[in-house]
């Protein structure tokens, strides 16, 4: 048995498994309410590779959902923060932080083709779109995150492939974005997403932003956020315990 934090994990899961959540290299983009919860889960799940990126300073408007974002953390560097929460959780991790943008300009700079998983937070539409189309040219396995504000029933968080996404604005917005720009990703991806969508009813109303460029400024609340999170940690998960049984069985 590994160390006891891992006791209840490999329990149920087997060394086999546990031993390749270990080894799996993870990359995650967009540390905020759901990428937040997404690492966390990954991390006492038995991953130890995992690269965060993301550009921002926690803030106080993030407290209300992001997982390290507290008073005492407010202006740190977000991945920074993660990073040392996580490695509380487990010495052994080896967490990588990058603190810049993914998009167009800077896409080069990432070696996708280095990961196994590849994992989609990002809430600019422009930028999503941008890491969809490379990270489904890799032969890492790809899952991506939809918009994860204006709800508040957590029994509407599901999954399903991109293209049957349904009643979600932002899964919308990109296949209109690919569409227009006869772009299409290279293969067939899983999205965790809710068909809820609410008015923002309280409060004064936030500025307005370019959905094609940067997120929309709405309302969200942390047990939607960690739900998309930990589904998306979840996927990850229950795709490397398949893959370990199906080798088992001889099956790949």
């Amino acid at each position: 048995m590994e160390s006891a934090y891992s006791n209840r994990t490999e329990l149920l899961v087997g060394p086999d498994v546990l031993a390749r959540l270990h080894a799996v290299r993870v990359i995650l983009f967009g540390v905020g309410g759901v990428g937040s919860w997404c690492a966390e889960g990954l991390v006492r799940s038995g991953v130890r590779r995992l690269t965060l990126v993301d550009a921002d300073r926690i803030s106080e408007s993030n407290v209300n959902r992001q997982l390290m974002a507290t008073r005492r953390t407010v202006g740190q560097v977000k991945v920074e923060a993660l990073r040392d929460r996580l490695l509380e959780i487990d010495p052994e991790a080896e967490i990588e932080t990058r603190q810049e943008v993914f998009c167009a300009e800077t896409a080069s700079a990432f070696d996708l083709s280095q990961y196994d998983y590849i994992l989609d937070c990002i809430d600019s539409l422009k930028d999503k779109g941008e890491l969809i189309l490379r990270a489904t040219r890799t032969p890492a396995v790809f899952f991506c995150s939809m918009g994860a504000a204006l709800k508040v029933d957590p029994t509407q968080v599901r999954v399903a492939e991109f293209w049957n996404v349904r009643g979600c604005p932002l899964g919308a917005a990109l296949r209109k974005k690919f569409k227009q720009n006869h772009t299409w990703p290279g293969h067939k991806f899983r999205c965790v997403y809710d068909e809820e969508v609410l008015p923002n009813r309280g409060g004064e109303p936030l500025p307005e932003t370019d959905l094609f460029n940067k997120a929309q400024i709405n309302g969200s609340l942390a047990h939607i956020t960690a739900i998309f999170g930990m589904t998306l940690c979840g996927l990850v998960i229950q795709d490397v315990y398949q893959k370990v049984l199906d080798n088992e069985q001889g099956i790949i």
